[in-house]
């Protein structure tokens, strides 16, 4: 459960907020509208995964497509390449170099309804108020959002989850805080928001693949 949750948050820079005004409730409010009028479809990003036990990051690049309000394919590049997909009904994880999946039941109350439901919240900031409290402040070509957790099943997952947005109103980098003191910071380019195809939310595992079913479902 742990690794899946991991990932799924992947698609999601503690930064000081000491010389910046907080933004009011109506002036947040504003902001997190305005975003939602025109959300980002797609985008690159590069993530570094810094682990208090390793002298080095672990680096990951790659493309990350998301339909609000549940839907999201993101696809990791390099020598350990791997592709999660949400078409709000199940959720697929697969390994190319092992020719393996998981597959992850979404809805009939599976386990991993709440915590994806909240992570696609914090993406597409979309009822967001009522999952995480939220501090806004403006800065130099934009804004930073800090959102913690209201649940304790989040709070188990992620400290503290803090958003880039600059003027355009896309994200360029979120950096999470997970309770054991790891980060994993994400930096987004290339954003996009063009309508995208049924298909790049669908996967069928090749012939061959090793398909299991962690939740047992």
């Amino acid at each position: 459960m742990r690794r899946i949750l991991s990932i799924v948050v992947g698609l999601i820079s503690l930064t000081s907020f000491a010389s910046a005004e907080a933004l009011s409730g109506a002036e947040l409010k504003n902001l997190l509208a305005r975003i939602r009028e025109n959300p980002i479809t797609q985008a690159n990003f590069q993530e570094q995964r810094v682990i208090r036990l390793m002298k080095k990051p672990i680096v990951n690049s790659g493309k990350v497509w998301f339909q609000p309000p549940n839907k999201f394919r993101r696809e990791v590049k390099g020598n350990s390449p791997s592709l999660t997909v949400s078409n709000g009904q199940q959720l697929w994880i697969y390994y190319p170099n092992f020719k393996s999946a998981e597959r992850y039941p979404l809805g009939k109350r599976s386990p991993l309804d709440a915590t994806v439901a909240a992570i696609n919240s914090a993406l597409n900031l979309e009822n967001v108020e009522s999952t995480f409290h939220i501090i806004a402040t403006r800065v130099d070509n934009g804004w930073e959002l800090e959102l913690t957790s209201r649940t304790p099943s989040m709070k188990r997952v992620f400290q503290k989850l803090t958003m880039g947005i600059n003027d355009n109103l896309q994200a360029e980098h979120t950096d999470m805080l997970q309770p054991n003191g790891d980060r994993i910071v994400t930096t987004y380019s290339n954003q996009t928001r063009a309508p995208l195809p049924r298909s790049t939310f669908e996967f069928t595992p090749p012939p061959g693949t090793d398909i299991s079913t962690p939740l047992g479902q």
